[in-house]
């Protein structure tokens, strides 16, 4: 009796085969072996850059524009909540959960240096983002 199964063309089965490959590596490129989101996905948790002009609030000072980091994207681990057993009438945490959250991993200090009428000078501070990373949440 003759097979009547698409697979047992072997174009067909090839096919199949190079298809189910192609959507396999998909996948796992996608994912880092701790599950982390890899260095190829372009919404990945990560460092992005922009530009912000900082002025004083209250004295009438030149501004600046400065280049600023900040961490966006997402973080592929699984969050989720389970209810916590107590043996007490009074449920302070009812749940214990567990999520991830871009945030910045490494950082430095930076000042920019304001001029002010009457030739006062104000410093300004703010953390540069070095690098960001998917952490857990607090």
């Amino acid at each position: 009796m003759k097979s009547t199964s698409p697979l047992g063309n072997p174009r067909v089965a090839l096919l199949f085969l190079v298809y189910s490959l192609l959507v396999m590596l998909r996948c796992t490129a996608s994912k880092t072996d701790n599950g982390n989101v890899a260095e190829t996905d372009p919404e990945r948790c990560m460092r992005h850059h922009f530009v912000d002009t900082i002025s004083h609030p209250l004295y009438k000072c030149n501004s600046k524009m400065v280049l600023l980091a900040r961490c966006e994207g997402r973080c592929n681990q699984t969050s989720r909540s389970e209810p916590v057993i107590s043996f007490s009438s009074i449920l302070k945490q009812p749940f214990r959960s567990t999520c991830h959250c871009c945030r910045p991993h490494t950082s430095k200090l930076k000042a920019v240096r304001l001029h002010c009428t009457g030739g006062t000078r104000v410093t300004a501070t703010y953390r540069y983002i070095l690098s960001c990373n998917c952490e857990e949440c607090s």
